[in-house]
């Protein structure tokens, strides 16, 4: 019988980037994903994991039934009924007997667009206990400062036009690794154009290799190399004086601030040349229209919040503010008419929760003024709350993403949750934290799921209808959320039955259907896009003052500097000399590969060909006086790992900085059957990080990126 193959549109999900491809489907099953060049995100672009998805959905280690521990301790398959009926009677159990403070949803990069049914359900228990894994470090520092200083979040991630810049500048971030397909592609079409291009980075990525500038600065001195700048642009009459004199408040204080910060001094803290200093600040400030980005590299330690309203500053100044080519400010977006998963989950989490509930939440009383500005999108700090776990305050939690690999010392973190009365892992995989789970529920892929698209993009929405059926008993998390909040016998925020009502729910406003929509106009509809939006509204709508903010009275009245500074490392080669002749180098971690999301593909052969092994970068010098060769394994240790250490594999380059080391990050080893949590305390450089204080004062991020460390080869 002749086999047949249909070719269906659909979306990618194997990130955050959500690209358009073409789905290859022969006789129910994939066979072949290829880049949609009619979609606006991508163009036909594909990262690798795009391609490596159909190795994904039929891996023969992919979970596709639910299953639980015995009293054994071995796992056994059960049925859904009986799986989805045990969470809900335990949960209510738990609940009657501890209150719903002693429940908990796990989540971050696995949201998988199940967030606002988890929040619904948790909410209408009671409980505020909402964790975010990364979220004192990740989005919430930038979306803090963005809002604090533009009154709007997402300048930084939707917002850069570097299509149609002049100049890019990149900051503590790579999209060719992180967004290949869809902002590295563009940024690649705007060097195409002419763009001249500035990256700050610590290593020489590849991002770096295409640099007119590249300022190779030390790991967290990113807050002075910024005030640097500021300060050249200012004492050389390059900002622009129009938009400052009408748009902003505080210059003259910022002015003074940076003052503080004369070239040869940042010269000496960041470590980069006082020349690149000047020719970097000269060029952005003078090549009009500029794009800044910048990423999770200049928030993960003690001073990041404070790193990036300094950053967001050279913005403000330059007057590449929500023009063509600049940083587009993304609300209100021609795609508002949608309703967004993202923006409803804290809504139903304010509407459900009164403000007595959220304080519970563990940080609210160590960093009050970061919950308060974030309002009801700040999760509970992360590792407040996991440490609850150990101490038997939370008692269950629902959790959809990996925490024990992408949490800092993972050890610790792992012995919380094993502490947990009951803990439920939905999942595509038997991760390291799943194998300390009583019970995993296989979850859906993007290709077995009717989706709804909008969280990355600015002005245009995607729809993608399921390509195959689930594999196995796999379900969409939309739906088991839906099923333990039915069987819980909750009040549901939003009276939607199933994942066709959700979808269509989110589509109402453009008074169309999903099935409609899909017919209509495909995966994709466009709108036309507005800039410099402020002069309509006559004011930036979420700042106090309708200005930019580039002096915070509301940091001031909160007791914190209403300016931006810089803050030497509390541990580093300036403050702790003496550390430093033990710990002689600076480790940075988690720098994104393309091959992997976080903790996700490496059970993939595609992927693991790519990159085999977990590597640490370390200059070819330092590798020669420690007697290292590329290839190599080596033991990594930090004053605060206590006897622990990570095991990576030398790559020996000229990329970093002879003082500098970079590890690879999230590693764990799926292959290994006989370790019951597949060597995930090996070569997982969270083992060695650090999750308490000294915290950023303001989110409680601790130094991640920074801290000092040592190198030994591995002899054995």
């Amino acid at each position: 019988m002749k086999q047949v193959t249909e070719i269906k549109r659909s979306i990618c999900m194997g990130c955050h980037c959500e690209c358009g491809v073409f789905v290859h489907v022969t006789d129910g099953k994939v066979t072949k994903i290829l880049g949609d060049p009619e979609f606006p995100q991508n163009e036909g672009a594909l990262c690798p994991r795009g391609p490596a998805y159909l190795q994904f959905l039929y891996h023969p280690d992919r979970i596709t039934h639910p299953i639980e521990r015995d009293e054994k301790g071995e796992w056994k398959r059960i049925s859904w009924d009986e799986a989805l009926d045990k969470i809900a009677a335990k949960f209510r159990k738990i609940v009657d007997e501890h209150g719903p403070n002693a429940i908990s949803f796990t989540f971050c990069d696995g949201d998988r667009d199940n967030i606002v049914f988890n929040v619904d359900w948790l909410t209408a228990l009671g409980s505020p206990n909402l964790l975010g894994t990364d979220a004192q470090y990740c989005i919430r520092p930038n979306w803090i400062a963005d809002s604090l200083t533009f009154g709007q979040a997402l300048t930084w991630e939707k917002g850069p036009d570097y299509r149609n810049s002049k100049c890019i500048l990149a900051w503590g971030g790579n999209p060719l690794e992180t967004h290949l397909a869809s902002k590295g592609m563009e940024i690649m079409r705007g060097l195409d154009k002419g763009a001249k291009l500035i990256v700050v980075d610590p290593r020489f990525t590849n991002l770096a290799s295409k640099a007119d500038i590249w300022l190779q600065v030390r790991p967290a001195t990113d807050a002075a190399l910024a005030l640097g700048m500021i300060n050249i642009i200012i004492k050389e009459g390059l900002y622009d004086k129009e938009f400052v004199e009408e748009w902003t408040v505080g210059f003259d204080k910022l002015k003074e601030r940076a003052a503080e910060y004369p070239v040869e001094k940042v010269s000496k803290i960041t470590w980069v040349p006082e020349e690149k200093i000047i020719a970097a600040a000269r060029m952005y400030a003078q090549t009009k229209p500029a794009s800044l980005h910048h990423r999770m590299g200049v928030t993960m330690h003690t001073n990041g919040l404070q790193t990036v309203r300094a950053i967001d500053m050279l913005i403000g100044i330059t007057g590449n503010l929500d023009i063509p080519g600049g940083n587009l400010l993304p609300f209100p977006a021609p795609n508002s008419k949608v309703l967004s998963a993202y923006i409803e989950f804290p809504r139903v989490y304010k509407k459900r929760l009164p403000k007595k509930v959220r304080d519970q939440r563990y940080g609210v009383k160590e960093f009050p003024f970061g919950y308060d500005i974030a309002n009801s999108w700040m999760d509970s700090h992360p590792v407040m709350a996991v440490d609850a776990m150990g101490k038997g305050e939370i008692k269950a939690s629902l959790i959809v993403n990996d925490p024990v690999m992408g949490l800092q010392k993972s050890k610790k973190i792992a012995q919380n949750f094993s502490n947990l009365e009951f803990m439920v892992v939905v999942d595509h995989w038997m991760t390291p934290t799943a194998s300390f789970a009583d019970m995993i529920l296989p979850a859906a892929a993007w290709p077995e799921r009717d989706l709804v698209h909008e969280l990355h993009y600015l002005n245009f929405i995607g729809v993608a209808p399921k390509v195959i059926e689930p594999v196995g008993e796999c379900r969409d998390e939309r739906e088991i959320s839906l099923e333990i909040s039915k069987r819980m016998g909750l009040e549901k925020f939003y009276k939607v039955d199933t994942v066709e009502d959700w979808n269509n729910l989110r589509l109402k406003r453009l008074g169309i259907t999903f099935d409609e929509f899909y017919q209509k106009h495909g995966t994709v509809l466009e709108f036309p896009f507005q800039t410099e939006k402020y002069k309509k509204f006559k004011k930036f709508p979420g700042t106090e003052s309708g200005k930019v903010e580039l002096y915070s009275a509301k940091l001031e009245e909160h007791g914190f500097d209403p300016l931006p500074f810089y803050e030497e490392p509390p541990e580093s080669p300036i403050s702790t000399p003496e550390l430093a002749k033990e710990y002689p180098f600076i480790l940075i971690s988690g720098g994104r590969k393309v091959a992997y999301f976080h903790g996700y593909g490496r059970q993939i052969p595609w992927l693991r060909e790519l990159i085999p092994n977990p590597l640490i970068e370390i200059h070819h010098d330092t590798a020669a006086q420690l007697g290292i060769s590329d290839g190599d394994w080596v033991w990594v240790e930090t004053p605060g790992s206590r006897g622990e250490r990570a095991k990576l594999q030398a790559s020996v380059n000229y990329g970093v900085d002879p003082r500098v080391v970079s590890a690879d990050s999230h590693w764990w080893f799926p292959e290994r059957k006989d370790d019951p949590h597949r060597g995930c305390f090996e070569s997982n450089i969270n083992v060695i990080t650090y999750k308490d204080p000294p915290y950023d004062n303001i989110l409680g991020c601790s130094l991640i990126r920074g801290p000092l460390c040592r190198i030994t080869k591995v002899e054995e």
